[in-house]
């Protein structure tokens, strides 16, 4: 059983956030960790342009910065949970070192492990994610805990240059599953077609 938490009323809902980050004809390129960002990036609308994961946890960040640096013309956003971002919490010094302008991290934090029973992950308590990427040399760095922050985060988020690192407090929900397609090659394959690398 799950002890109550401060999550469980935080103001923002991940899914009325996700609308505000992707609209369904933007150009922005978009890798959406495994789990529950992935159910909220198709809930917005299933984009050749985005690229959610089925596995690898904790690479999102790390797939994201590959595509900025091997796309530096197109915007890149990375959208991953709290649970994923403490397994590649490295990932950050890389992105760091290798200071891709083009490229926007939001971690969506729920204080919870959703896929597996709704733990609560290392946020709940003393871990600042946002704190971590600062410490690593990350120039961009927030907090987003309200409608308010959210909107002035946003043009930071969509268009400032990067590297940036946003967390954003979500309240802890179990929502319905919206699953993108479970093919890989598809996915792989639609989204190369996109990016014009193949005919």
């Amino acid at each position: 059983m799950v002890r109550s938490n401060r999550s469980d009323t935080y103001q923002l809902h991940r899914r009325e956030v996700i609308k505000q980050l992707i609209r369904i004809d933007d150009d922005l390129l978009v890798i959406a960790g495994l789990g529950s960002t992935a159910w909220d990036v198709t809930s917005a609308g299933d984009r050749n342009l985005n690229f959610p994961l089925w596995g690898a946890m904790g690479g999102a960040i790390s797939m994201g910065l590959g595509l900025a640096l091997a796309q530096p013309e197109r915007r890149i956003l990375v959208i991953t949970g709290d649970g994923e971002t403490l397994m590649g919490m490295s990932s950050l010094a890389t992105v760091s070192m290798q200071s891709p302008q083009n490229l926007s991290i939001c971690t969506f934090d729920n204080e919870r492990y959703g896929e597996t029973g709704m733990q609560l992950t290392h946020t709940s308590a003393r871990t600042d994610l946002a704190g971590v990427a600062a410490a690593c040399g990350i120039p961009v760095v927030g907090h987003v805990r309200t409608q308010e922050e959210l909107e002035a985060a946003l043009p930071n988020i969509l268009r400032a240059q990067g590297p940036i690192y946003h967390v954003i407090k979500v309240r802890a929900e179990k929502l319905d599953f919206v699953l993108p397609p479970k093919d890989g090659v598809h996915l792989k394959n639609r989204f190369r077609k996109a990016l014009s690398l193949d005919n």
